[in-house]
């Protein structure tokens, strides 16, 4: 085992993402992983899977406090991708490594064009607040059922397959399907998250190994970063926050797509 004092900005950097944002942090790790600290693309999805799952379910902590969390929909949503996740997972295992990563520049895109579409609903939430209201209070209708089926699903999927959260996808599904105010949201998803790398991570079953000289002090910076990061919601405005990520994960998709081509041909 090696300590990589590269682990620790990079844990860092990662958690207050996560924080702050409540899901697209995290999909930072694996490029992270394979390119800074020098990970093959399977053992950095599984690394990835217990550096998210530890920081979510820190983060979920501190946004409990806040009264933020929606404990019984969380559940439900991570149950609900308990199949997707064990799907996900063994997919991982059959897939060229170069393929892997090139599918992981499509989903940085999907997730920065999800997040800027996000944050533009999150600004109409106020004017919408009350229609928000009576979708919540209508309870579950076949559609809304439908809904959290296929949303859970897909980010168990995710999870298990590309090692990362997904809350860039489980946020608009607790607004549009459950009603959800954006704050709850944002700290419901890290609650669903930790669940889906727990069930993701035990599928795996220690068939890769990871180097816990990377792990640790990437988790423990990671941790500490989700709580950093809930203050820095507080400071920033949210749209500053977003497109500045959202063009990062562009500038990264890019640099990881063309990695991945190149190494195909």
């Amino acid at each position: 085992m090696t300590f990589s004092l590269l682990a620790l900005p990079l844990g860092l950097l990662i958690g207050v993402s996560l924080g702050a944002l409540g899901g697209g942090g995290s999909i930072l790790t694996v490029p992270a992983l394979v390119y800074a600290l020098g990970e093959n693309p399977r053992q950095a999805t599984t690394t990835s899977l217990v550096i998210v799952g530890l920081t979510a379910l820190t983060g979920t902590i501190g946004h409990a406090r806040s009264r933020r969390v929606r404990w019984g929909p969380g559940l439900v949503f991570g149950v609900v991708g308990v199949g997707g996740s064990l799907l996900g997972s063994s997919l991982n295992k059959l897939v060229n490594p170069n393929v892997l990563l090139l599918a992981f520049a499509g989903l940085m895109l999907l997730a920065a064009g999800a997040m800027v579409h996000r944050q533009q609903s999150a600004q109409r939430e106020s004017v919408e607040r009350s229609s928000a209201t009576r979708v919540a209070a209508q309870g579950l209708t076949a559609r809304r059922v439908v809904s959290i089926a296929v949303v859970g699903t897909s980010v168990g999927f995710m999870t298990g397959f590309f090692g990362v959260g997904g809350g860039f996808v489980v946020v608009p599904g607790l607004v549009l399907a459950l009603g959800f105010r954006m704050g709850e949201a944002v700290g419901t998803s890290l609650l669903v998250i930790a669940i889906n790398s727990a069930v993701a991570l035990a599928a795996r079953g220690g068939v890769v190994a990871v180097d816990w000289g990377v792990l640790i002090p990437f988790t423990a910076t990671a941790m500490a970063g989700s709580l950093l990061g809930n203050w820095v919601a507080g400071q920033v405005p949210a749209s500053v926050l977003v497109r500045a990520f959202a063009g990062l994960l562009v500038l990264l998709a890019l640099y990881v797509a063309t990695r991945s081509i190149l190494g195909l041909v």
